[in-house]
């Protein structure tokens, strides 16, 4: 810091050196009268501009700040300050001349060498006087410092930071007009008194916005520097510099006449520091010359006085001299006043370094009227106005429209790029899906042949697998929809409740490979291996052990890879399975060199790939006739075709006018029905189904009266209903938007959402059966390939909250006569052997007593062609039983154990059978039943004397079907009596609900429900009993 302080002091003292050099050129002239200042003026400009040079360069290095110096004011006009900072004058060198020079004064001199003396000494009191007589030169009151105070100069405090290397700027000296040259006396020095001032330091702007022209308002809105000396701070903070300059106090008059190298210093500080960037306006310019409409009058007055001032330089003002000129005629501009000093310095930094590009519109810097002169240029059209506007409209038009041409044509051609593109694209992936369609279509039609000469295999050997050994793949998969798929919760768990299919080993021939589709703990795995030891049929003989490891090693558990593969995406276990090599291998390798065949679910096309790549035949139907007829509509045709009772209806519906048309139709015909059921084809376990009933419609009292008042033989006659059937028809729509409720809330919120998704898929229109008292049973068929028909299983069901959905039965049935029920399965068995279904199927019936005849009826509802839950439970319950169901009985035989054994020579006698009731209940869920181990929980049973008595034959055993999240579980209770077995059933419900829920954490269960339907049922058969023993006296 001291360095540089340094070198600015000796700048200030080489410039005042200079300064002794002019004023000793000072001449009068005879008459004393005038005395030419002009050299003195500009010299003290240009110190002036030098000085304020390096200080700002020194505050900007030293504070990274915008300092300014103050400017040196008129001490006559203003009050004395005490300087905050000048120059010590006893460093700089005494220079006047010697008291052996003054006397060489010639005599007649002598009076000229008393004034030049007193000119030669500032510190003479009649100095100022003379200066202000003489020359009209008005000089500071000079402050006489001591010694002491030069010695030690005061330091200037302020905040320390580093300092960055400068490269010293390039100086070009500049020529003397030679008018300025004058003579004064030699060995002469000027003391000045610098007065500062403090001034209001204004920020830079952002330097991204330096030398930016595009806009007009911008470049208006700039301020002028403050001319005038003695400005306020208050007028430095309204006229603010223009963004190019650095803000300083204007120069003084007196510092215009310095050597070359204040010349070029003083110049930096008016060059902008790009070309495009335009100065402030400083003071008038001694040398302004016009130029009028881009040209200049070589014989004007004021442009011969500039080009003979600056003769010397002329060869770089010349050139930027022609490009103003050029650049004026282009834009037409009437009147331009340029300043002759900035041209100059405009010239001398262009041949530095910008010559090599044009200057622009940064020539307009060198203008005194720059701001009008700006505004013109910056005009738009102010170009085609000037010298060659013309062409250069035409260029600018020309090449407009090339640009747009061009530009258009290379978008259409991009666009036709783009569009060959994507029909090549497009066509390449229609022939690519085309083949695969094709290749896809072609496996699936060989799958299908190979199905079917695998069933004709299957149908002409079906006696003699059945009676020899043979392997069960046991694929519990649900095809349903992907729509249906996605909106089931916990579907994989869903697949996994007929785990139960297990128990088919207790066939001494049978092998069961069972396909889960979930992974399965330990504890499920060894609650299994120990159930399936304990077959009710050989329990106490003994070949027990023997039986029981025979049972562990005829069945496998395996799960399918893909499983892991896509955990959320709900696929059937088919498709997993299909996507799953590894297990394939496995199973193949199972049943090299066996019989055996697949036992699937709900049919689906994956199926078929599964057979394929196993090579075994599937017991079951085609997945397209599988579809069609599980479908409700597709059974009644089946049950329309069997001749057997079925609930008045219509299937079909697709449009909401044929929904109107055909309930008006049904509801005229059958006027006994108080409520009516809409199920959706693809229905299951009652979440497609709706309700409504005829008690909220306004006009059925009044269709009741015509009914009565006819009489039912009448009552047949079209002509008779066509009025009641017109009334139907206007009162329906509104009827059913109103009163027609979904059975299930929680999958249809309402009847619109309801009939969206009815009219979508198609669906049926039934009655429900006109009775307080219904009770429906589901019989499970085998429909062998061989032509035979066998019932597997009968029970009646049992519902939760929603009486259309089956989550458990009683086994066996004791709603219908047997033989009546054996007859309508046989007869539905044969029709759908007639139309190719072979394989597991579930009819669904529904009995009740007819008021008008008092006698019971019995209709098929529904048809499933499946593997149901209750034949799967029903498998459990015959495992641990050994029992086996009469159908024409219509009860349950189970063997009651032999506890002594025979004498060799004694014939073995025949264990003795009794009867068995149970209740199945396959979907049982809670909550709660996630917070405990399925260890945990059968222990907890054990304490509360949950169990199964193997010796009695009668208690509870479980179902479990997951590990991870133990929310549903299945259940069998067994006893003498179904009384016994409902009663049973309830109280294992209540424990269990009780021990693992809390008054205030009840959790989401069906028990409760359940609890309700079993105690329902039994109050039925309380007053069954009642009734039989108040008719028997009778009898």
């Amino acid at each position: 810091m001291e360095d540089k302080l340094g070198e600015v002091l000796i700048q200030v003292q080489d410039d005042l050196r200079q300064l002794k050099c002019s004023l000793e050129k000072i001449t009068i002239n005879e008459s004393g009268a005038t005395l030419d200042v002009q050299a003195l003026d500009n010299a003290i400009r240009k110190t002036e501009s030098s000085i304020k040079k390096h200080a700002e360069d020194y505050q900007k290095t030293v504070n990274k700040q915008l300092l300014v110096l103050p400017s040196i004011e008129d001490v006559q006009k203003k009050k004395v300050q005490v300087p905050k900072w000048k120059p010590a004058l006893e460093s700089i060198p005494d220079v006047r001349p010697q008291r052996q020079d003054l006397l060489a004064v010639l005599p007649g001199e002598k009076h000229k060498s008393v004034t030049m003396r007193l000119l030669c000494n500032p510190t003479h009191p009649n100095n100022r006087a003379i200066m202000h007589e003489k020359f009209g030169i008005s000089l500071p009151v000079i402050h006489k410092r001591s010694i002491t105070a030069a010695k030690h100069p005061r330091r200037i405090v302020g905040p320390v930071v580093s300092l960055q290397a400068t490269k010293p700027k390039g100086r070009r000296s500049l020529a003397v007009p030679e008018e300025e040259k004058g003579t004064v006396p030699d060995k002469s020095f000027l003391h000045m008194s610098v007065h500062h001032k403090v001034v209001c330091l204004h920020p830079r702007e952002d330097s991204s916005k330096i030398g930016q022209f595009g806009s007009k308002s911008r470049n208006q809105k700039q301020l002028k520097l403050e001319t005038e000396p003695g400005s306020s701070c208050e007028r430095t903070s309204r006229e603010c510099s223009p963004c190019w300059t650095t803000i300083a106090p204007p120069p003084s008059a007196t510092s215009k006449n310095m050597d070359d190298r204040s010349v070029v210093q003083s110049t930096d500080s008016l060059i902008p520091e790009s070309p495009q960037s335009l100065p402030a306006p400083e003071n008038i310019s001694r040398y302004p010359f016009t130029i009028i409409k881009g040209w200049i009058n070589p014989m004007a007055t004021d442009f011969s006085h500039f080009k003979q001032s600056f003769i010397l330089s002329w060869s770089s003002v010349v050139n930027a001299l022609e490009a103003l000129e050029k650049l004026l005629r282009d834009y037409a501009v009437p009147l331009a006043k340029v300043s002759g000093e900035r041209l100059v310095e405009f010239g001398h930094v262009w041949n530095n370094g910008w010559k090599t590009a044009p200057p622009g519109i940064g020539l307009l810097s060198v203008l005194e009227n720059w701001e009008e002169v700006l505004s013109l240029v910056l005009r738009p059209g102010q170009r085609y106005k000037g010298e060659g506007g013309i062409s250069v409209a035409a260029i600018c038009i020309q090449s407009c429209w090339r640009r747009y041409s061009a530009r258009t044509a290379y978008l259409r051609h991009c666009r036709r790029k783009w569009a060959a593109g994507i029909i090549a694209i497009s066509w390449l992936m229609h022939t690519q899906m085309r083949r695969v369609r094709k290749a896809l279509q072609a496996r699936r039609f060989r799958q299908l042949e190979n199905y079917r000469s695998r069933a004709q295999h299957l149908a002409a050997n079906w006696k003699h697998i059945q009676s020899s050994k043979r392997t069960i793949i046991h694929i519990p998969s649900l095809g349903y929809s992907q729509s249906q798929r996605l909106s089931l919760r916990g579907f994989d768990i869903l697949q996994n409740t007929q785990i139960s299919r297990l128990c088919d080993i207790r066939g001494d021939n049978v092998q069961v490979i069972y396909v889960c589709p979930r992974h399965l703990g330990e504890d499920i795995l060894h609650y299994y291996s120990n159930l399936l030891k304990c077959d009710g049929a050989t329990y106490g003989a003994d070949t027990g052990t023997t039986q029981a490891s025979s049972c562990i090693r005829r069945f496998v558990i395996i799960t399918p890879e893909a499983v892991d593969y896509f955990p959320i995406h709900n696929m059937c276990l088919s498709t997993l399975l299909k996507y799953s090599p590894r297990t394939l291998k496995r199973i193949r390798h199972l049943i090299q060199g066996k019989q055996a065949y697949i036992v699937g679910g709900v049919a689906h096309v994956d199926d078929l790939a599964v057979a394929d790549e196993l090579g075994v035949p599937i017991l079951g139907p085609e997945p397209a006739v599988a579809q069609l007829y599980s479908t409700k509509s597709g059974g009644r045709r089946i049950f329309v075709g069997a001749e057997v009772d079925v609930s008045p209806g219509q299937g079909d519906i697709y449009s909401l006018n044929q929904l109107h048309e055909a309930l008006a139709e049904l509801m005229t015909q059958n006027m006994d029905v108080q409520r009516w059921l809409f199920k959706m084809d693809s229905d299951h376990s009652g979440r497609g189904t709706a309700y409504c009933d005829l008690c909220h419609l306004s006009c059925y009292n009044w269709a009741l009266q015509k009914y009565h008042s006819y009489g039912p033989e009448l009552w047949k006659t079209e002509w008779i209903r066509e009025s009641v059937l017109l009334r139907y028809l206007d009162e329906i729509p509104e009827w059913l938007t109103r009163y027609a409720q979904p059975a299930k809330p929680s999958c249809y919120p309402n009847w619109a959402c309801f009939l969206e998704t009815f009219l979508r898929q198609g669906g049926v229109v039934e009655a429900y059966p006109p009775s307080d008292s219904v009770t429906c049973l589901t019989v499970d068929l085998l429909l062998e390939p061989g032509g035979e028909v066998t019932m597997l299983s009968c029970g009646d069901q049992l519902h939760s909250s929603c009486h259309l959905e089956t989550i458990g039965s009683t086994v066996p049935q004791t709603s219908v006569n047997p033989e009546t029920l054996h007859s309508i399965c046989m007869r539905v068995g044969q029709a759908c052997l007639q139309h190719l279904i072979v394989g597991y199927v579930s009819v669904d019936l529904a009995t009740f007593v007819d008021h008008n005849t008092m006698e019971q009826k019995v209709w098929a509802i529904d048809l499933d062609l499946t593997y149901s839950d209750q034949l799967a439970m029903t498998q459990m319950l015959l495992m641990m039983t050994g029992g086996t169901l009469n159908w024409h009985a219509g009860c349950l035989e189970v063997p009651m154990p032999v506890r002594e054994k025979c004498c060799e020579h004694q014939i073995a006698a025949k264990p003795p059978v009794v009867h068995r009731y149970a209740v199945l209940g396959s979907r049982l869920c809670h909550s709660n039943l996630s917070m405990l181990y399925h260890s945990v929980f059968l222990k907890m049973c054990k304490a509360h004397g949950i169990g199964f008595n193997m010796k009695r034959k009668q208690g509870t055993v479980f179902a479990l079907y997951d590990s991870s999240e133990r929310c549903s579980i299945g259940l069998i209770a067994v006893s003498e009596d179904l009384q016994g077995a409902l009663v049973t059933f309830a109280r294992n419900l209540s424990v269990i609900h009780q021990e693992i829920s809390a008054s205030k954490m009840q959790g989401e269960t069906n028990f409760k429900e359940l609890i309700k339907e079993v105690e329902e049922v039994l109050q039925m058969i309380a007053q069954n009993k009642l009734r039989a023993v108040e008719e028997r006296p009778s009898a």
